[in-house]
């Protein structure tokens, strides 16, 4: 009968005798970059549910906190609290800047369009960086599916993120509102290549913005994509499972530190008889202008976290405008 040192016996023999432990070592080291930048992407999940604890606690102690509060909006301060650590998260990790603020309104209402990234992180930042600037509330349209995430919606119900239609836009621009919008969605996030702008015939924004004749802002973070990226290797199998589900199933990777700079544009002004086909066009070229000017193409990541070195940046930076002039 086997007994158990003779187990421990065979089990030493063939691992000790046969396994290289060198190359066991050496192959873990090397599957350790990729396996975090696997895990990255979900510190941003982790991050997003660290805000909305943080809400259902102000939340939970409301009561106690009314007396102190002079505005009577009840999410006053904790947007303000949690604009504070999305703005340090994007200060330590991004070398985050916002330059053309100038180009926004400061009192009036305006339609802000964005490029979608992998993971719209740069959307968070801005969303922080205007409250915390500029004392106002960026309402934000998100895809259906995301109301669905349990703990999301005290996020959206604090940040003012809605679903989105044409009428609800309309009204929320007609009101003064800043309104910011993703016409390529999911979509865009999930199949864009070398920012590649992807909004088929979505007009709804251009609608929105015709019916409250209010002035578009295009806007374009750099290194986007280099920050967070889909796999490209079944592009075809995820596009299938997109077009069914609505759901995104391409996986993400990332979470590497590189500069991340918004850019925004000069503003579209509402014309008089202009269609909406006609308006998405020329909010369409303008975002591409804006990525012409201020991307490097095709997106390289470690040029992109280098960046983050002045001297390094105005180097490649200047060679980058030179080629896109061309």
């Amino acid at each position: 009968m086997v007994n158990i040192g003779q187990i421990l016996q065979f089990i030493k023999d063939n691992t000790i005798d046969y396994v290289d432990i060198d190359y066991s070592l050496w192959l873990t080291w090397c599957l350790t970059p990729l396996l975090v930048t696997f895990l990255l992407p979900a510190v941003i999940g982790l991050l997003l549910y660290l805000s909305a604890l943080t809400l259902y606690i102000y939340k939970l102690h409301w009561g106690h906190l009314r007396s102190a509060l002079i505005t009577g909006d009840k999410w006053d301060a904790a947007r303000k609290f949690v604009s504070v650590i999305w703005d340090a998260h994007g200060w330590i990790w991004h070398g985050y800047e916002l330059e053309g603020i100038e180009n926004l309104p400061i009192n009036g209402p305006a339609l802000i369009i964005y490029y979608h990234g992998a993971i719209p992180i740069d959307i968070y930042y801005f969303l922080a960086k205007i409250c915390l600037t500029r004392n106002r509330i960026v309402h934000t349209v998100a895809d259906h599916f995301l109301f669905k995430i349990p703990g999301f919606s005290i996020l959206a119900d604090c940040m003012k993120v809605i679903p989105g239609t044409v009428q609800t836009c309309s009204r929320l621009l007609k009101e003064g509102n800043y309104l910011a919008i993703a016409p390529g969605g999911v979509y865009e996030a999930q199949f864009s290549i070398n920012y590649s702008l992807m909004w088929k015939r979505r007009l709804g924004f251009a609608k929105a913005a015709i019916d409250s004749k209010v002035p578009v802002i295009p806007v374009f973070t750099e290194n986007l994509r280099e920050a967070f990226r889909t796999v490209h290797f079944g592009r075809k199998i995820f596009l299938k499972l997109y077009s069914w589900t609505k759901f995104p199933c391409a996986p993400l990777y990332g979470g590497f530190p590189v500069k991340m700079i918004t850019h925004i544009g000069r503003p579209i002004f509402y014309e008089p008889g202009i269609t909406p086909e006609i308006l998405q066009q020329k909010v369409a070229t303008s975002i591409e202008d804006l990525i012409l000017r201020h991307q490097r193409l095709p997106g390289n990541i470690l040029l992109s976290i280098l960046d983050r070195v002045p001297y390094i940046r105005r180097k490649f930076k200047n060679k980058n405008t030179i080629i896109h002039n061309d």
